[in-house]
């Protein structure tokens, strides 16, 4: 009789997310129909057939983030995707999306997606995502920790013959935005290892590329496999909480990828090749200006020896 009882508990559970989850689905699909339109929470509500209270608590526990974040993340996906795809003026763009400040437009669309408009417009006409593909082939360099950072470690599990570049980042977000904390990229499924970890709560998110697609499909983000864990707290050099990813395919419920990844991690390796070069600069500056300069009277030199 309990086996019974607890059959039918599973089975009514089973339904009530999936109903939950169509609910929410008609919700986005709605928002992607009409990025531009101000949606109030109830007429969100409205659409998935539910009290206001009730589907923002919903929508939270499908999604993982407010629709109102949902909603801004899909505005500035929709953004990338008419600045690489269409000869829009950036001004009509931002109207486009829902914005009413050109100014408000692109400082947000700086702030999360990691370049202003017009330089991933620019880099789109001026084929440098063929340089940017390229460069993301080499191992980023391993990690040197310095106490208290921490290194997050843990395993990317990929489906049976998959074949591409994997990005890996700690977010403080739910919705992959703003530049990561830190991030590795690797070339295979396995363990990743991510250095130089402050202190606070992080999300782990993994994005997949096939080595196939066109740059311009893996700087839009799509046709992607994908993966999440977390929270991760990272305190006093430590780490506690689930690190492994499994990478499946996108989903409509997945929040929209807003930072540019392939940009960020080419910003990445210039970054620390611009260092090694300042790096060995200084050296090599340094190791001229303790060199004694050998003068006609060696006697000199040898006094203070």
């Amino acid at each position: 009789m309990k086996a019974q009882m607890y059959k039918q508990a599973d089975g009514w559970r089973e339904r009530t997310i999936s109903d939950r989850t169509k609910a929410v689905e008609r919700v986005i699909l709605a928002m992607r129909e009409r990025p531009s339109h101000p949606f109030s929470l109830q007429e969100f509500a409205d659409i998935a057939i539910m009290s206001s209270s009730h589907f923002d608590r919903v929508f939270r526990e499908i999604v993982g983030v407010s629709p109102r974040q949902f909603l801004s993340a899909l505005r500035l996906e929709a953004a990338k995707h008419l600045l690489l795809t269409t000869p829009l003026n950036v001004i009509d763009i931002c109207y486009e999306v829902g914005y009413d400040s050109l100014g408000t437009f692109t400082t947000r669309f700086t702030d999360f997606v990691g370049v202003p408009p017009t330089s991933l417009r620019q880099m789109r006409k001026s084929g440098a995502l063929s340089a940017i593909a390229s460069r993301l082939e080499r191992q980023l360099p391993v990690h040197k920790l310095s106490s208290p950072k921490a290194e997050v470690t843990g395993t990317i599990n990929a489906p049976p013959g998959f074949y591409g570049l994997i990005f890996v980042g700690l977010f403080e977000s739910p919705i992959p935005q703003t530049q990561p904390v830190a991030c590795d990229l690797r070339t295979t499924a396995g363990e990743f290892r991510i250095g130089q970890v402050p202190d606070g709560e992080y999300y782990v998110m993994a994005v997949a590329f096939d080595k196939a697609e066109d740059p311009l499909t893996t700087l839009l983000a799509e046709k992607t496999l994908r993966g999440k864990a977390g929270p991760v707290i990272v305190e006093h050099g430590a780490t506690h909480g689930m690190t492994d990813v499994t990478l499946r395919e996108s989903r409509l419920t997945d929040p929209p990828i807003v930072v540019a990844l392939p940009l960020l991690l080419a910003q990445r390796q210039r970054a620390r090749e611009a260092k090694v070069n300042l790096r060995t600069f200084s050296e090599r500056n340094n190791h001229e200006h303790n060199v004694r300069p050998i003068t006609g009277d060696t006697r000199s030199s040898s006094v203070g020896a």
